[in-house]
């Protein structure tokens, strides 16, 4: 029914993704998508425009209720509207959490190889990051609960910022991982902040578990938006759910001391159409992405055995494992680049874990992904 087929031409966009790099590059590595936003965000967006006035605006019933049903229908996870805080984008949101609940010098675990963002939110509000890296055995990535533990036990760690789905190293945190660090954290008293900006990439038929729904007794707020999977990052929108109201209102007050409080009104508009009006279309999408994927490992197989893959249970950033190359991460961007003039995000800068891994974007049209398959083939053949 949707053409994902489609290239929609976006260089002199002034778009990051591609108008950084030069007229023949082929960029796959910033998560964002290479196609249209769907029907019924562009229809309601023109009529918004329509409208021809912009100003401040007040946030309509229509919008929460969008929120709170979407993820109730689709994730089974049900809140009231008062918990949700709107904003900006999700690294507002994280950022404004952490510095509301916690004191320079205190500790924030991380888990890398982890979003390269996690890191500056952290160092920006004064604290320390507590890195608990994942543990990375036969082609598959876990958590190390041990150390997870003996970090969150310090006095000093105040937030756990977990990521879930996990970029990007693809994982889907199951029921019983999640509960397994929400225990630790109500144990010693650590808060989780929880982004899940790319809950709704997983193939057809799998579904990821929100924090909320097996935090039990752990403090928490849920960073989330419709940005990333119907492709309106552009845009700026996204929402906090805290259901504590003490916690919430730290949250808030650090909203608005970080001047991230007043949301885009194309924002509100585009929500509301995403999460009312275009669920099919991204029924589709993710059909369709997750077929990139399949074709992607198959190629990788047969063509590159030399480059490891994790199984990519959710987000659309393959991870690819190409330390037997014996290259760093910058080297092997400035190679692939060279010999390619291909564009994939360097591991390292998700942290020293990441070293000599590649992130490469499927979340475009086939014909792209085969073109960059083919060069990735080139520059390592």
């Amino acid at each position: 029914m949707y053409d994902f087929d489609e290239i929609v031409p976006r260089r002199g966009s002034d778009c990051v993704k591609w108008d950084e790099f030069p007229d023949g590059t082929l960029p796959m590595w910033v998560a964002d998508m290479d196609f249209k936003a769907s029907p019924a965000i562009l229809k309601a967006l023109q009529k918004r425009l329509d409208h021809g006035v912009f100003g401040y605006e007040l946030i309509p019933d229509a919008y929460y209720d969008a929120v709170t049903s979407w993820f109730s229908r689709r994730h089974g996870w049900s809140f009231q509207r008062d918990s949700i805080i709107p904003t900006t984008g999700v690294i507002a949101a994280y950022s404004a959490c952490i510095k509301a609940l916690t004191q320079p010098g205190d500790r924030v675990i991380l888990q890398p190889p982890v979003y390269n963002c996690f890191y500056p939110a952290v160092r920006n509000n004064r604290c320390e990051a507590a890195l608990n890296t994942l543990v990375y055995e036969d082609g598959r990535y876990r958590m190390d609960l041990r150390g997870f533990e003996a970090i969150a036990a310090d006095p000093r760690t105040k937030v756990f910022l977990l990521c879930n789905p996990h970029n990007p190293v693809g994982r889907v945190w199951t029921k019983d991982e999640l509960a397994a660090v929400a225990s630790i954290c109500a144990r010693h008293g650590v808060a989780v902040v929880s982004d899940e900006i790319h809950c709704e990439m997983l193939p057809p038929g799998k579904a990821y578990v929100p924090f909320a729904t097996v935090a039990g007794d752990c403090s928490y707020a849920v960073c989330c938006s419709p940005t990333k999977a119907f492709n309106i990052a552009g845009i700026q929108i996204a929402n906090i759910v805290a259901p504590d109201g003490g916690l919430r209102s730290k949250i808030d007050r650090a909203i608005n001391e970080n001047e991230c409080c007043d949301v885009n009104v194309f924002g509100v508009t585009a929500l509301i159409a995403a999460y009312n009006e275009s669920e099919a279309w991204l029924d589709e999408l993710r059909a369709y992405i997750f077929e990139n994927e399949r074709i992607a490992r198959d190629f990788l197989t047969s063509r590159l055995p030399r480059v490891g893959v994790p199984p990519l249970e959710g987000t659309y950033l393959m991870w690819l494992d190409c330390r037997s190359y014996g290259l760093n991460s910058d080297q092997l961007a400035k190679h692939l680049m060279e010999r390619s003039k291909l564009v994939l995000s360097a591991g390292s800068i998700y942290g020293d874990a990441g070293d000599g891994f590649m992130r490469l974007n499927l979340a475009c049209p086939r014909a792209l992904v085969l073109d960059g398959l083919d060069r990735l083939e080139k520059a390592l053949s």
